[in-house]
C-alpha cells in the first residue's frame, strides 16, 4: 500500500483547530505542532499551579482532530461557569493536567488523550516544558508573557523565548524532516506562530526541510501585534526571526470582506490585510490567491473546507 502524504501544521490559537477540522477529512498523515507559550486564562492558572505546559491550545487541537460523539467533544471542551476555583477552567484542561500528573509527562498525557478521543493524526507540543514568550518593543522595552504582549500599546520589534535551554521533541524534528507539506498558520503572528518557530532547532529544521512550506496569511490585522501590516510585513517578520527558506508559498484571500463586517472589526482596531502581491513575489514566494473567507457567527475565519481542499491539491501535486 502507498503511504498517505505527510502534513505538518504549525501554529496555535483559534486558527489551527479551524484548519485541522477541514484537513482531517482527507487521507493525510497529519502532525500538529502546537505552541506552549500561552499564559492566560485557565491554561495560565494550570501552568502556574502545576508547573506544566499550558494545555489550552493542545486541548483545542485534540478536539478538532477527534473522532468521537459530539457530546463527548462538547464535554471535553466544557468550561465551568461557577463562583468557585473551578470557574473559567475547561474540563479538557483539567483532564490533561490530571493525565500529566498520572503519567509524569505532558507528551505522554497528550498521547493517552489522543487514544481516548480517537484523534486522527499526532498532536505534539513545540516543547515538553514551560516556556515564556518575551517581546522587545521598538522603544527597547521588553514585555514578558504571551497574554500581555498584545496589550502593551507599543509596536513589536522582535519576540524571543526563555529559558535558553529549550529542547524540541525528537518526534517534532522527525515529523518536519519527513513532511511532504509544512503548513504555517493561520494564527496570531507573534504569539501563536513565531513561538513555535523560535524553539531551538525546530525553526531551523523547517528552513532546511525538503517538503513544500506554505504560509496561510491572516485575513485581518490584529491590534497590538500586526496593526497596519500587509501580507509581506507578516512574511518579513517571520524572515527577521528565521534563517532563509522558511516559506515557499503563501496563500492569501482574494474575496472582499463585507463593509458591515469591517465595521465590527473596526472597534478592535483590525482591518483586512492588504495583499501586496508584487512585494510577495519580490520576496521569492509563490502566491496563491483564492476566496477563502467564512463569516462564522460574526467572526471572520478561514473557510476550513476550501483551505483544506487547496492544501490537499498542493500536496497531491508534490507527491
Amino acid at each position: 500500500m502507498t503511504r498517505q502524504p505527510r502534513v505538518v501544521i504549525i501554529g496555535g490559537g483559534t486558527g489551527l483547530p479551524v484548519l485541522l477540522r477541514g484537513l482531517k477529512q482527507y487521507p493525510l498523515d497529519i502532525t500538529a505542532i502546537v505552541t506552549v507559550a500561552d499564559d492566560g486564562g485557565s491554561s495560565g492558572r494550570i501552568r502556574e499551579d502545576l508547573d506544566i505546559p499550558p494545555p489550552g491550545d493542545i486541548r483545542n487541537v485534540l478536539a478538532a482532530l477527534s473522532d468521537v460523539e459530539p457530546l463527548v467533544e462538547e464535554m471535553f471542551q466544557h468550561r465551568f461557569r461557577t463562583s468557585n476555583e473551578l470557574s473559567g477552567h475547561s474540563l479538557g484542561n483539567l483532564i490533561l493536567a490530571a493525565m500529566t500528573s498520572i503519567t509524569g509527562n505532558f507528551v505522554h498525557a497528550i498521547q493517552e488523550m489522543s487514544k481516548v478521543l480517537n484523534v486522527r493524526g499526532k498532536v505534539l507540543p513545540a516543547a515538553n516544558q514551560n516556556v515564556v514568550l518575551h517581546a522587545e518593543m521598538e522603544d527597547g522595552t521588553v514585555v514578558s508573557g504571551e497574554s500581555k504582549i498584545p496589550f502593551s500599546g507599543k509596536r513589536i520589534h522582535r519576540v524571543f523565548l526563555s529559558p535558553d535551554d529549550i529542547k524540541p521533541l525528537p518526534e517534532t524534528i522527525l515529523a518536519i524532516r519527513q513532511a511532504d507539506l509544512i503548513v504555517i498558520g493561520p494564527g496570531s503572528l507573534y504569539t501563536s506562530i513565531l513561538p513555535n518557530l523560535l524553539v531551538p532547532k525546530l525553526g531551523q529544521e523547517v528552513c532546511k526541510a525538503q517538503g513544500k512550506k506554505v504560509y496561510i496569511c491572516n485575513l485581518m490585522t490584529q491590534a497590538g501585534e500586526t496593526h497596519e501590516f500587509t501580507a509581506s510585513d507578516h512574511v518579513q517578520a517571520i524572515y527577521d526571526h528565521m534563517d532563509d527558506g522558511a516559506i515557499d508559498t503563501i496563500l492569501v484571500n482574494k474575496e472582499n470582506i463585507p463593509e458591515d463586517v469591517q465595521l465590527r472589526y473596526h472597534e478592535e482596531l483590525a482591518k483586512p490585510v492588504i495583499y501586496d502581491i508584487g512585494r510577495l513575489e519580490e520576496l521569492g514566494l509563490e502566491v496563491i490567491q483564492e476566496e477563502i473567507v467564512c463569516d462564522d457567527d460574526d467572526v471572520i475565519r478561514h473557510d476550513a473546507k476550501k483551505v483544506a481542499e487547496i492544501l490537499f491539491k498542493i500536496i497531491k501535486d508534490e507527491t
